[in-house]
């Protein structure tokens, strides 16, 4: 198995600078903006039919082994913009940004998770890997190694992820599913994030809040829509992964668990977490659609008009960079799932109809 490798950038500077110049950073983002696959842009990508073509549009100085490596390298560029972030910023916003990272070690630990834990190959996990600043980067042999949760735990960091990973054996003991172990890690990181968040100055807060809510909220409405309507598990399995703080509380989570009905349940959330106030998909009586995919789809749309709003309100400081960055994630699934679609030579409407925001919900406004 190939070491886990550190990110060894000469433009990524890991001292801090002595100035904070988050204005000179802002400047560049805007510029770096205006390239984006956005829009348009989106529409030509999905037309593309072959997915050698479509990395030269994206890598035109690359050259990819396949899909998967293509991925590792969307992803590896947003982790190597913020470490270079972090060079222009000091205090609480150079804090938060430094969380942000956490989230492709948390990813790193899942491919271990399904990996291991389902008897995979330990060769096959290395092309799912992506490489994480040093002070991220994990014990992969170890890892690999590891035969049991509780080995598993012992290797998971220290903190907040750790602590989340271990209350978790015992649900994970009575219902041996990775889902468990995952949506644990991702609690530990969205309970840090929106921890980073309240550290903020007022005038930050206002601007990055929303959008990181909403994340954390997506993460709610998944527990849902999938923990308890794909999976079909149990309100008292899922109830402990609730993330205090947003606009989701612990109450109506647990509502939206004790629902039997699958509208009514995502129904309750509806002007929380959606900038629609339905799920109509073209039936005209503005009923809601039982539907996972489309919930998810209006989530992660409203989350995409949270960022550009962050972007565009603080056009200099710590919202436009979050801002930012939600965009980016946006624009990788995006790129990912055209990757995708073209692999498994879908039509280009049916692509762009999977893409954020998609094309054919959300058209009932509040």
């Amino acid at each position: 198995m190939r070491v886990q490798k550190n990110i060894d950038d000469r433009g990524i500077a890991w001292t801090r600078r002595i100035a904070n110049d988050p204005d000179y950073l802002t400047a560049r983002l805007h510029a770096r903006r205006s390239r984006m696959a956005e829009g348009e842009r989106l529409d030509g990508l999905c037309r593309i039919r072959s997915l050698s073509e479509f990395f030269k549009t994206i890598f035109p100085e690359s050259e990819f082994r396949g899909f998967l490596d293509f991925q590792r390298r969307l992803v590896y560029e947003l982790i190597t913009e913020l470490s270079r972030f972090r060079t222009y910023m000091l205090g609480p916003g150079a804090d938060l940004i430094d969380w942000t990272l956490v989230q492709f070690q948390v990813e790193n630990l899942k491919v271990f998770i399904r990996g291991r834990l389902t008897e995979t190959a330990t060769q096959d996990l290395d092309e799912y890997l992506v490489s994480l600043p040093g002070e991220l980067t994990l014990n992969t042999k170890g890892l690999a190694a590891a035969k049991s949760p509780e080995d598993f735990v012992r290797l998971v960091p220290k903190g907040i992820l750790r602590e989340n990973f271990a209350k978790t054996l015992d649900v994970y003991r009575s219902y041996p599913r990775p889902f468990f172990l995952e949506a644990a890690l991702d609690r530990g990181y969205f309970q840090g994030l929106i921890a980073g968040t309240k550290a903020l100055s007022q005038e930050e807060r206002e601007v990055v809040e929303p959008m990181v809510c909403q994340e954390v909220d997506i993460f709610h409405l998944m527990l849902v829509t999938r923990g308890k309507f794909h999976y079909g598990l149990t309100m008292g399995s899922l109830r402990p992964f609730h993330v205090a703080g947003t606009r989701i509380s612990y109450g109506l989570f647990a509502s939206m668990l004790s629902d039997q009905d699958f509208s009514t349940s995502v129904g309750r959330a509806a002007e929380r977490v959606f900038d629609t106030a339905t799920l109509d998909q073209g039936s005209g009586n503005g009923s809601m659609v039982a539907d996972p995919s489309a919930a998810e789809g209006l989530a992660w749309k409203r989350f995409l008009r949270l960022a550009d709003l962050a972007f565009r309100k603080s056009h200099m400081g710590l919202g436009a960079i979050m801002g930012y960055v939600g965009l980016r994630h946006v624009e990788i699934a995006n790129l990912i799932t055209i990757s995708e679609g073209i692999r498994s030579g879908m039509a280009a409407d049916a692509i762009r109809a999977h893409l954020i925001p998609r094309t054919n919900v959300g058209e009932v406004y509040v």
